[in-house]
């Protein structure tokens, strides 16, 4: 998929290389990264926005840089990313990372909306899946205003967490959401 896609007030768009900056802000910022391992060096960012455009080149799926026409042509990402190492089986993660100064917005919500149709219907995903730590309560809003559930069972130490350096960032709360449950909300 390389054509961009725009919902009601976004562009999602494959990545582009002015993106790497904003991108690299983003990543360093300690309000974007309170739930993640730490801030990301440009080194690391960049390396990241290159396995994005491998996901895309080889998937035809992956994280879209996000723009909001008129306002800024970067925010962030939104989109699907492989997350097998979770369970060790095949699983798709519809996940996002926003600038901080547009947090509130309904950007995450609306893009997210879109990657799950596009998910569902384009790449004819079975299930979805989305997780993060029991505290990010503004993900898990997200999460539950795009339809994913979550079932306590569900939950587990993230395999990819250092429990030494964060310990408060092992436990994960899983969401799910099934091409059927989908189907069955836009009917």
């Amino acid at each position: 998929m390389s054509e961009p896609v725009t919902s009601d007030r976004l562009t999602l768009r494959r990545w582009r290389d002015a993106d790497r900056e904003p991108f690299a802000a983003l990543n360093a910022d300690a309000a974007v990264t309170e739930f993640l391992q730490g801030q990301m060096s440009r080194e690391a960012s960049d390396a990241f926005v290159d396995r994005i455009e491998a996901q895309w080149e080889t998937a035809g799926w992956g994280l879209w840089a996000v723009g909001v026409p008129g306002l800024s042509d970067f925010i962030g990402y939104v989109g699907l990313w492989p997350a097998d190492y979770v369970f060790g089986t095949p699983m798709v993660e519809v996940g996002w990372r926003l600038a901080h100064q547009h947090w509130g917005n309904g950007y995450a919500t609306e893009a997210a909306w879109e990657a799950l149709r596009f998910g569902f219907e384009e790449v004819g995903l079975e299930e979805i899946v989305s997780f993060t730590v029991p505290q990010n309560v503004r993900s898990r809003r997200v999460m539950e205003r795009i339809g994913l559930v979550r079932d306590p069972a569900d939950d587990f130490d993230h395999p990819r967490v250092d429990p030494r350096a964060y310990p408060q960032l092992v436990r994960h709360v899983l969401y799910r959401l099934s091409r059927t449950a989908w189907r069955g909300s836009h009917a």
